[in-house]
């Protein structure tokens, strides 16, 4: 089982932002918790397309220093698909 993060390109709240995801939702909460982001934080459907947590370019850098893999946008869009194609 893996964990993926983008590039933090979104802004709000005067932060760059970005996508985790993982193969596995339990992974996914698991790798959540061990850096410290509430389990109220996670976006799943139907409010969004993919399960994930955005994450702060800060907390980009704790979840690659624990073993994410940085993905560019073309694998993440690849990510995305399958992580929604098991959820169905």
């Amino acid at each position: 089982m893996a964990v993926y993060v983008d590039a933090p390109i979104w802004h709000w709240a005067g932060l760059k932002w970005c996508h985790m995801l993982a193969d596995d939702l339990d992974e996914l909460h698991r790798f959540a918790a061990e850096l410290g982001i509430k389990r109220t934080s996670f976006q799943s459907p139907p409010r969004v397309s993919t399960p994930h947590y955005d994450l702060t370019g800060y907390e980009r850098a704790k979840a690659i220093a624990r073993g994410a893999v940085v993905c560019n946008r073309e694998q993440i869009v690849a990510i995305r698909r399958k992580v929604r194609a098991a959820a169905s």
